[in-house]
This record gives structure tokens, sequence and C-alpha cells, in this order.
């Protein structure tokens, strides 16, 4: 057996289909005998489908392949958005979806960010880091947050909401349990990725984050940062960085090519797409721990 077989495969993968057929950017009736429900992006569309199985259709308004921070809303989004009977979002994560909630559903939008517990600024002046879904704990959090906002709007199914949720956030636990073991002996704790999204996960992990690109990864670095970054490479003779698969690799193959490291895949789970390293939160969780423990080197 490999040493760098991942613990994750303990974790079940559970209600694959369920999501991938509840979330979708274009529908906007829910199904009978469900409440409609639209999430800004994929993981707060992924929890809602879990905490809402069977009882929710939801509705993600990000797009397949697009970066969650700088989506636009469609016409029939906003008519999804209008009719949903909780918006769940991110205030100040995607502007669209704030100024969508703010116009179409002031008294239905449902704010994750203070049971997200967002503590991390960018050092580059974006503002707060919203990225709380890598932490799997401040994933957790959000989820019992979530599945109390459904049990208010939907008295009816409370009990099913609270049974999903508490099924969810254990696996999400495990999932944080995988990722302490896994990550617990590495040659490397230095973590270089495309775009400022793993601040919160670092910190969870007891990992040194650096970032190419800023809170959003069109927010491309000066020659000054890249140099900063290099030096910073080179210096922790670190042996591996990470690309993303919404974003160009170009950046992160310049820094690679200036340092001798190679290029690895770690997917922020943002949103969906043909180039994601799943098809699930969970599978590109799992995955990500598989691609870490290969680039940091650990036993």
């Amino acid at each position: 057996m490999s040493h760098l077989r991942s613990p994750f495969h303990v974790v079940a993968l559970l209600a694959a289909t369920a999501v991938l057929a509840a979330c979708g950017p274009t529908a906007s009736v829910a199904r009978p005998h469900t409440i409609g429900v639209a999430a800004g992006f994929y993981p707060l569309a992924y929890a809602a489908a879990q905490i809402g199985a069977g009882h929710v259709t939801v509705h993600d308004l990000g797009r397949p392949g697009v970066d969650a921070h700088d989506i636009d809303l469609t016409p029939q989004d906003m008519v999804t958005v209008s009719q949903a009977r909780v918006v769940f979002y991110e205030k100040a994560f995607q502007p669209a979806v704030d100024a969508a909630v703010a116009a179409q559903a002031s008294t239905r939008g449902f704010d994750v960010a203070p049971s997200a517990d967002l503590t991390l600024v960018d050092a580059g002046g974006e503002g707060v880091n919203g990225h709380f879904w890598l932490d799997p704990v401040r994933f957790a959090g959000v989820a019992e947050a979530m599945g109390a906002e459904l049990a208010r709007v939907d008295p009816a199914n409370a009990s099913a909401y609270a049974a999903n949720t508490a099924r969810f956030v254990d696996r999400l636990h495990a999932i944080d349990r995988a990722f302490t073991t896994g990550l617990a002996s590495c040659a490397s704790r230095d973590l270089v990725t495309g775009h400022g999204a793993w601040s919160y996960f670092a910190m969870r992990f007891h990992l040194t984050a650096r970032a190419i690109a800023g809170l959003s990864p069109e927010a491309e670095p000066d020659a000054q940062t890249l140099g900063t970054l290099t030096a910073y490479v080179r210096d922790h003779h670190i042996r591996t960085v990470f690309a993303e698969p919404l974003t160009s690799p170009a950046l992160t193959d310049t820094l690679a090519q200036e340092t001798g490291a190679r290029v690895a895949t770690l997917d922020p789970a943002e949103g969906l797409s043909a180039a994601s390293l799943g098809t699930t939160y969970e599978e590109i969780m799992r995955n990500d721990l598989d691609a870490l423990r290969a680039g940091l080197s650990c036993r």
C-alpha cells in the first residue's frame, strides 16, 4: 500500500445524485411538495440539498466553470430569487447576489457570514476572506444555521431538516478528522496556491498559506508581489505549487519555472465544471487531500 493513500476514503460520499439533480442554474419553479431555495454558489447549494433532501428544490445561482465571485445574474436568476422561500448567500462575497437579494428577497435572504465566523482579512486590502467552506468545522457551523433557517420557514418538515443537518455535520467533521490525520506528518507545511481561498483551511490544519492572486482569482499580482513569492518558494524549498481548475495556470506555471517546483491541482470547490476534481464537495475534498499529501510529502 502506498504511504500516500488518503485516510479520507473512510468518509462516505452520500447523496451525490440528489445534489446534482437538485442544483441547477436555470430552474425557477420548485418541484411539487417542495419549497424553492436559492443559493449564491455551489457549497451553499450543496449544503442546502443535503439538509433539505426530499423537501427542497435548490437553485444554484453559480455557473459551471465561472468563478463564484464574479457571476452576473440573468433575468431568470432574478425570477428564481424573487420566488425562493429562502436565499442562502454570503454578504460581500458576490456583489451581484447581494444586489439581487436586496431588490427581490430582502426579507427572505439568509446571510451565512455570521455563522461562518469570518475572522481573516486579506493583507492586500480586498476585504474579509469569505472562503469558509474549505474549513470543514466552519462549514459545519454554517450548515447548522442553514438547517435552523429551513426549519423556521418550513416548520412542517423541521424534524427532517434537523436529522439531515446532523448527518451532514457528522460528515463534515469526518472530513476534518481525515485532513487532521492525513496532514499530520508532512515534509512541508507551506501551501502555495492560485488564489487566496485557502487561509481558513491552512489555519485549521496548521499550514502556512501563500497565494499568487488575491481573494478573487482575477486579482493578479504585480511584478513585485510575484518576485517576493518566487523568493519565498526558493527560500523555503517548496517543491509543489498548486493551480486551480477555474483559473488560468499561467502564473502558477511561471512561478514553477522560476523556482523549479512542480505544478499540481488543488480545487477550492467554489463551483463545479468539467475540470473539477470531483462531482460533489465531498469528492473534491477527498481528491484535494490526496493532492496535498503528495505535494507536501506527507507520510
